[in-house]
C-alpha cells in the first residue's frame, strides 16, 4: 500500500490539528487515526506503534491516555465536517448504542449487561452512539458510554477511571443520547428525523423530549406498547354513587398497538433495492393518540395513562413471519412508503457499527480509562469519516481506487449484502 492515503490524511484533519493546538500532538494525531485505518489485525496501541515505526508506543499511549487536551473542538470539527458531507433536510441522525465486550471488571463501565454484538448478556462496555446518515452513507458523530448503576453507585471505581464530577450520577440510555443530541444540534448539524429502535422507543420521556424540541422522529415500540384511537374524547364521567368525579377521563380503554393494527390494510412496500433485488415488507399505518399522558385512575381500571401526542402508528410484517412496530411523529399526510422507508434507514448505524469495530479497531482499546476510551473512540469517528469523504470523492470521480480502499469497500458492501433488513 502505497503512501498517497496517508498524505491525504494528514491533509484532510487539517482542521483537527488546528483544533489539537500543539505540534507534538498535531504530528501524534495523525499517526493514531492512521494506524486505526492502515491494514493490521490489531488497531490496539502497541501493534499500531509497532506498525508505524515512526510515532513510538508511549507517545501514542500518552496521547490518547493521559495528554492534556480538550476533545471538544475536536468532536465540534467532527460535527461539522459530517454536516457539510450529509447534513440536510433529507438526513437522518440515528441514535442507536454500540457493546465492547471487555474481560475483568476494571474498565471504565464495564458490567455484564445484554451485549447486542453477540446477542446475549455478557460482560462489556456499552456506548450510546449517534450516526448521520443520508443517501446510505453514515457517519459516526457521537458515542458516550453508558455507567451501569453498579458503577455510578461506587465512587472510588468512578474516581480510579477518571470518570468526570459531572458523569458520576445514573443517568439511562435515553438520557445519555438527548444530552448529545442537544450538543450536536447546538454544533449547527442539520437533519430532519431522529430514528431509534425500541429499546429508546419505548421511553416516554425520549419521545416527549424530542417532540419539546421541535423535531421529528420515528422509533421502535414493543408491541404492548398502548395507544388510544386519534378520535378518543375526554368525557366527564357520572358517578352512579359516592361522591362526584373530578377528572376528565378517556371515552374509550387504550389497547395494545399490536391490537390496535389489527383491522388496518396491510400493503406490500419496497423501501430500497439490496444487492439481491428490492426489500420489501407489508406495512399498515394509522393515526393513534399515544397512552404515555399523565396517570389517572379510571373506575375500576385503576390508574391509566391518559393520551398524549398525536402521532402515526406503524407495523411491519416481515417475510420471515416477524412483526415490529412504530411510532412516528411525521405530519398525518406522509404517505405510508415514506413512513417505511424513514423506519427501515436506520440499518446504516448498524453497518457504521461493525465496519468502525472491525476495520478501524474501536472495540480494540485496551486501557481502562474514561479519558481514553472516549479519545480512543473519538479517533474511530474521525477515521471513518475519512473514509467516507474517500467514498464520496471516488463516486463522484470516478476514479480508480487505492487498494486500502478497495479492501475496505468490499468489506462495507459484503456486510450490506448479509443485512437482514
Amino acid at each position: 500500500m502505497g503512501s498517497d492515503w496517508r498524505m491525504e490524511l494528514e491533509r484532510w484533519l487539517s482542521p483537527f490539528l488546528t483544533a489539537l493546538g500543539h505540534k507534538a500532538r498535531a504530528r501524534i494525531c495523525p499517526a493514531y487515526v492512521a494506524g486505526l485505518i492502515a491494514i493490521g489485525e490489531r488497531k490496539s496501541i502497541q501493534p499500531m506503534a509497532l506498525r508505524d515505526g515512526v510515532v513510538g508506543y508511549d507517545q501514542l499511549h500518552h496521547f490518547i491516555g493521559a495528554g492534556v487536551w480538550d476533545a471538544a473542538p475536536l468532536e465540534l470539527e467532527l460535527a461539522r465536517q459530517a454536516d457539510a458531507m450529509l447534513g440536510g433536510d433529507e438526513a437522518f441522525l440515528i441514535v442507536d448504542d454500540t457493546t465492547l465486550p471487555k474481560k475483568g471488571a476494571h474498565s471504565v463501565g464495564v458490567a455484564p449487561q445484554y451485549a447486542s454484538a453477540l446477542g446475549k448478556n455478557a460482560n462489556c462496555q456499552t456506548l450510546v452512539s449517534l450516526t448521520l446518515a443520508s443517501r446510505e452513507v453514515p457517519a459516526m458523530v457521537g458515542l458516550r458510554l453508558f455507567l451501569p448503576e453498579s458503577w455510578t453507585s461506587d465512587e472510588a471505581r468512578l474516581a480510579r477511571t477518571g470518570v468526570p464530577e459531572h458523569r458520576r450520577a445514573y443517568r439511562t440510555k435515553p438520557e445519555i443520547a438527548i444530552e448529545e443530541i442537544d450538543r450536536l444540534r447546538a454544533t449547527g448539524v442539520r437533519f430532519g428525523c431522529i430514528l431509534a429502535d425500541a429499546g429508546y422507543g419505548l421511553s416516554a420521556p425520549f419521545r416527549q423530549a424530542l417532540s419539546d424540541r421541535g423535531l421529528r422522529w420515528a422509533v421502535g415500540i414493543p408491541r404492548t406498547q398502548r395507544v388510544y384511537p386519534c378520535d378518543v374524547a375526554m368525557i366527564f364521567p357520572v358517578a352512579s354513587r359516592g361522591r362526584p368525579r373530578k377528572n376528565h377521563v378517556p371515552d374509550v380503554v387504550s389497547v395494545p398497538a399490536q391490537a390496535m393494527l389489527e383491522s388496518v390494510r396491510w400493503r406490500k412496500l419496497s423501501w430500497r433495492r439490496g444487492v439481491k433485488g428490492p426489500l420489501a415488507a407489508r406495512f399498515a399505518a394509522i393515526r393513534v393518540r399515544v397512552a404515555d399522558g399523565p396517570p389517572q385512575r379510571i373506575g375500576r381500571m385503576g390508574a391509566q395513562h391518559l393520551p398524549g401526542q398525536e402521532v402515526w402508528l406503524v407495523g411491519e410484517h416481515r417475510s420471515s413471519g416477524e412483526r415490529k412496530y412504530y411510532l412516528a411523529n411525521l405530519p398525518p399526510d406522509t404517505p405510508l412508503k415514506r413512513l417505511a422507508g424513514a423506519i427501515k434507514a436506520r440499518w446504516v448505524c448498524e453497518q457504521a457499527h461493525q465496519q468502525t469495530k472491525e476495520e478501524l479497531g474501536l472495540d480494540h482499546f485496551e486501557g481502562r480509562s474514561w479519558q481514553g476510551l472516549h479519545r480512543h473512540a473519538l479517533m474511530s469517528m474521525i477515521a471513518l469519516l475519512f473514509l467516507q469523504s474517500r467514498r464520496l470523492t471516488e463516486a463522484m470521480c470516478g476514479t480508480t481506487l487505492s487498494s486500502m480502499w478497495l479492501t475496505t469497500m468490499r468489506f462495507w458492501w459484503s456486510t450490506v449484502s448479509r443485512s437482514s433488513e
